[in-house]
Parts: C-alpha cells; structure tokens; sequence
C-alpha cells in the first residue's frame, strides 16, 4: 500500500515537475516575445530616425542645390535678360565658370602671335599696355561696343567706356553705389571689411576715422620724415657709388617699397619700417598669391588648395603680428597718429560684447584698417616711383625740367609743403605717369540696388566696371598721342588734358575716392624731389618692358637705372 502510494507521489511530482517545465518555457517564451517586440520597437525607431535624418539631409542638399541653382542660374539669367531688353549684350557665359574659359582662350591666342610676331626683334618700349593685359576687354568693347556685359564665374560685370555713363557713375554720391561684394569675399585676406571693401554705415564710420588723419593740413606736418626717409635711401645709393664719375646699376623697386613702408609706419603707426617689416613682406606675398587666381569661381576659396594654405598661413600671421603691434601701443604713451585714432574709434564705438554697433568685432576692426593702410599706403606709392623713375629715365629731356625745377625750389636747402606745392613740373610728370599707368586699372562700383545711370537701368547686384586703364589711353579722350609720355598735356590741369575731367581717374571716384591721394601725391613728390636733386639716371640695357597685373599694375622684371651722380 504504502509502495502504490509512493509511486502517485511519485507520477504526481513529476507531473508537476512537468507542468513547472511547461509553464517555465512558457514564460521564456514570453520573455523571448517581449524581448523581440522591444527589439523590433527599437529597431523600427531606428529606421524611423535614420529614415528621418536622412529625409533631413536630403531635403537640406536639394534647398542647397536650389540655392545654388538659384544662385548661379536664375539670378543670373534674370539680370542679363533685363540689360538684354535695354539692348546690352556681350559673350555667352559658360555654367560656374562664367566667361573665364573665353578669358584665357583670347590671352593664349594673343601670347602665341606674340611669340611668332616678336621673335628675334627687339621691340622698343610701348606705353600702349592695356590691350595687351586686358586683350578680352579690347575684342569685347570692338564687338559689342563701349557698354556690355561679362562674367567670372559668379561676378558679373557691366563694363562701360562710354563717356557720358562714365560720366554719370563718377558724380554719383548715393551710398546705394558700393564696393563689390568679392572685395570683402574673395580679397577678404588683404581687405577683410576695412575701408576699401565696405559700404553703406560701416564704411561711413571707417571713413570718418581715417579720412580726416590724411586731409591736407595734416600732410604738411608729415613731410619732415618723407624727406628723412628719404634721405636715408639716397645716402644708401651714394654709398654705392665711390666717386663722382662713377655708374652703378640699381633695381630701384625694392628700395623704393622699403622706403614707403617706412613712411606710412612713422606717418601712420608711430613705428618704423624695420618693426614692420614682417608685416609688409607677408602682405607682398599675400598680394602676390592672390594676384594668381581668378575671382568668382563659387566655393573657391574654401578649397584647401597650396595656394589657400599658404593665404590662411599668412593671413593668420598678418593678424597676429598687427595686434602684437597694437597691444605694444596700448602700453604707451603717442601722439595722435592714424593707429591710435583707429585705436579710439574701436573703443568707442564697441558695446561690452566687443562689438562694434555694425556687428564687427574691434580686433577685426583694427586688423582689416590697419592691412589697408598697410598695402595701399605704401605699395601703390612705391609702384609710381618706379614708374615714374623710368619714364623720366627714358625721357631725358623731362628729367632735366623736373631737375632743374627741384634745384630752383630747394636752393635754400629746404623741402617742405609749400615748396611741393609750388613744383608745377614735377607735379605734371606725376599726373602723366598716373595716367599711363594707374595702379588700380579698374573702378568698380555695385549697384546695391536697382539704380539708372545714361537711361540704362543697372538691375540690384550687378558691379559697374570702369576699365581705368581704358579710358586714360583712349585717343577720342586725350588726342592722338594717347599712348604717349606727354606731361605738357596737364600744364593746364586735368581740364586742358582731357575733354572731360571724369575720365581722369587714378585714385577712383565718388565718395569712396582714395582716402590716400593727398598723401601719396606729398611723398612721391618727396622722392622724386632728393633723387633728381643727387643723381642723373638712365635706363640700364638690362631693363625689360613688362607690365605686369599683380592687383596693381607694377614692373614685371623691375625697373633697372644706371645712376650717377650730379
């Protein structure tokens, strides 16, 4: 009996047992199904958050490619159809890269008749250099007359030559004619938002600091330093001559760039050119970097191509070395120069966020003038020299009237701003060279809205190119010898030169004209005065013709003398 029972206890048990182990399975496969639902929940979050953030990318590419498409099609097509309607038209341009291909199509089939015209001919030195440098502009303005339209890349340009649009561009005074926007965007490494890029309430603040430093009365207390500059580089001349009839061959172009970094540093910055000199040899490489390639090319500049490492390189360094100098002026006592006004006008105008009210930051707002003042107040004054160096050097005849003059006026041993003032010789020679060779061969303003100009609407957007260049050599402007050294042409002012004044444009137009001109006038007449009162000159055999662009137009190979002295 008590076996049978054993037995039912024992079957009982292991049908429990059994039915423990089923509900146990059960259970996992319980656990197993809610472990797989919670997966596939997850999982199918995920393909929804990858579904979504690929929806979001996706959806930002195509707002980008209609932007770009907007951008660089409609935009475009819309604006040349308007001038089109007006009657203008020029060279179809080509997707992205505008008129570039044609541009470097018209230069290569111009080197290569070149090469086969000029080969073992010694050609003499023409002063007829536009067509040349800028062979597109002259095929452009015979086919499609003197206002017509071309683009690089995304810049598109309005060139006018016509005289009486020329005219009415150069008397405009509204703000809503500014710079173009590649000054800030493309040349931002050299110009950044300074004075020469910005428009509309900044440029009227930058304008109002640093225009009243170089007006005339202020000029005048600066000439005592040109001279001793000055005198400083021809003293390192004479040294190289060691008796009164010796000769010497001198490249004077880096003599003459060391000498107006010198001025504008002691005249502007309260230093002088050896505390500097870093600053304007990475300015010199940075304008020779920039000179290379072509404007416009969409997303160019963010392509970390040699030559944008070697900008971001220099540019950092340029920044870095500026503020090192401002920093050294904060700790000091100075007089009122051009640094500290530019110094106030950031202070002043920054909030406490170190803003300024227009949104630029005071470093920045230091950096980007001071680079200005930097490349365009001493490498266009050093460029003139040269220039004019040579031409009084191949013209012998005018540098014996300038000589003459100089010794006249300096008898006394005295180089001031009224002996300058009265130098009417000198001063012509000067308006002849900044004629044949301006250092900025373009004017370009942008229609910062739709504006009319000679009955043409110019839509919003659209840059005004005045090919400077151009129009100081046109012979229906200045007579028929246009292309020729010919300072007798201004002995009655720029009135007597030309039949209309506009035309006339080395140092710009309008309200952004060259804050500078008084300045550089003073110091070009300064070097030209103590060169000619110690040496004659003569153009070395060595010497070669070569205009080059490099964002001002300055001697390819240098200017050679043989100098000697009086």
């Amino acid at each position: 009996m008590s076996a049978k029972i054993g037995v039912n206890e024992i079957a009982t048990s292991d049908l429990g047992f059994q039915f423990y182990q089923y509900c146990s399975a059960c259970s996992c496969s319980l656990i197993f199904l809610k472990k797989c639902f919670l997966y596939l929940l997850e999982a199918e979050g995920k393909v929804i958050m990858m579904i979504a953030m690929v929806s979001v990318v996706l959806g930002g590419f195509i707002v980008l490619l209609v932007h770009l498409f907007s951008l660089l099609v409609i935009k475009p097509s819309l604006v040349r159809a308007k001038l089109h309607r007006q009657g203008i038209s020029g060279p179809s341009p080509h997707f992205l890269f505008g008129n570039i291909p044609d541009i470097k199509r018209i230069q290569l089939q111009l080197q290569l008749t070149a090469i086969t015209t000029s080969k073992d001919q010694n050609v003499s030195i023409s002063h007829c250099w536009p067509p040349t440098m800028f062979p597109y502009l002259e095929q452009w303005r015979n086919q499609y007359g003197k206002i017509f339209m071309y683009s690089t890349g995304n810049i598109h340009q309005l060139s006018i030559s016509d005289i009486e649009m020329v005219k009415e561009v150069s008397l405009c005074t509204s703000l809503s004619l500014g710079k173009p926007s590649y000054l800030s965007k493309d040349r931002a490494p050299l110009f950044g938002k300074g004075i020469i890029s910005s428009n509309g309430p900044v440029w009227a603040h930058q304008r109002k600091i640093i225009a009243p430093e170089l007006y005339l009365d202020k000029i005048k207390g600066m000439v005592n330093l040109m001279v001793d500059s000055t005198n400083a580089l021809v003293r390192s001349w004479e040294a190289k001559l060691d008796h009164k009839e010796a000769v010497t061959e001198i490249k004077v172009d880096e003599d003459l760039r060391s000498l107006s970094a010198d001025v504008i540093s002691r005249a502007c910055f309260g230093s002088n050119y050896s505390e500097g000199k870093e600053i304007f040899t990475n300015l010199r490489n940075l304008q020779q970097i920039m000179s290379e390639g072509f404007l416009g090319i969409p997303g160019l500049r963010y392509f970390p191509s040699k030559n944008n490492r070697q900008m971001w390189r220099l540019t950092k360094e340029i920044n870095t070395m500026i503020l090192k100098l401002v920093k050294l002026r904060m700790g000091a006592a100075y007089e009122k120069d051009l640094l500290q006004m530019i110094l106030e006008g950031a202070n002043n105008s920054g909030g406490s966020d170190g803003l300024l009210s227009n949104g630029i930051s005071q470093d920045e707002f230091i950096i980007d003038n001071c680079k200005t003042i930097f490349f365009a107040g001493h490498e266009t004054t050093a460029i003139t020299s040269s220039w004019c160096l040579m031409l009084l050097a191949v013209h012998q005849d005018w540098q014996a009237r300038a000589r003459a003059e100089v010794l006249e006026a300096c008898k006394d041993g005295i180089l001031d701003a009224d002996i300058l003032r009265s130098m009417k010789t000198l001063n012509i020679v000067i308006q002849e060279t900044l004629r044949l060779y301006p250092p900025a061969v373009f004017v370009v303003r942008t229609a910062l809205e739709d504006m009319k100009f000679k009955g043409i609407v110019v839509p919003k957007g659209m840059n005004i190119q005045i090919p400077v260049s151009i129009m100081q050599q046109d012979p229906d402007l200045w007579g028929p010898d246009a292309h020729k050294f010919n300072p007798e042409r201004f002995a009655n002012g720029i009135l007597g030169a030309c039949k209309i004044p506009q035309a006339y444009m080395p140092f710009g137009v309008g309200p952004h004209v060259c804050a500078g001109q008084h300045l550089a006038m003073a110091e070009l007449k300064v070097i030209l005065s103590l060169i000619l009162s110690k040496f004659e000159f003569s153009l070395s055999p060595a010497y070669q013709h070569s205009p080059a662009f490099r964002l001002v137009i300055e001697p390819g190979q240098g200017v050679l003398l043989n100098l000697k002295r009086l």
